[in-house]
């Protein structure tokens, strides 16, 4: 009962957080007979503090019957790319650490975020991807920066 409070906090989180992602497109990776079948999406979404960055997200999606009902818990397995679109503003008070896009990756307790950095001294955002749970951790990891340059004769 001591993780009751935790559990709590995370019933009370909405769906995705900071940003919101568009599905790009999914391939099938293994066909089920009953229920929606295994897939890799890749979603792509618009940085909201950074205009001019674009991350595009793959990450496998569990089929089968609990997969249709969203009951079932999406494995730690994505890969990111990100990319400079057009013209890069910083904020004048960049945070040095925060999530940029967050998604449920299971009905409950488990989460795919991407948090952005700024490397100051290479004027690079980086952006990491890892895959935590509400109770422990996982190890899985992805990362991608985007060097600032100027854009369109700026």
């Amino acid at each position: 009962m001591r993780h009751l409070p935790l559990i709590l906090a995370a019933l009370a989180l909405p769906a995705s957080l900071p940003a919101a992602a568009d599905e790009v497109g999914c391939v099938t990776t293994a066909w089920k007979l009953i229920g929606a079948n295994h897939r890799v999406c890749v979603y792509a979404f618009d940085d909201p503090k950074i205009p001019g960055v674009t991350c595009h997200v793959s990450q496998a999606k569990t089929g089968g019957v609990k997969g249709s009902f969203g009951l079932a818990e999406d494995p730690s397995q994505f890969s990111l790319a990100c990319r400079q679109i057009g013209p890069i503003t910083l904020p004048a008070k960049l945070p040095e650490d925060e999530i940029a896009f967050s998604e449920n990756t299971s009905l409950l307790f488990k989460e795919t975020a991407i948090h952005r950095s700024y490397d100051a001294k290479r004027k690079v955002l980086i952006y990491l991807a890892i895959s935590r749970k509400l109770i422990e951790g996982a190890p899985a990891n992805a990362i991608s920066t985007v060097p600032i340059q100027p854009w369109g004769g700026k």
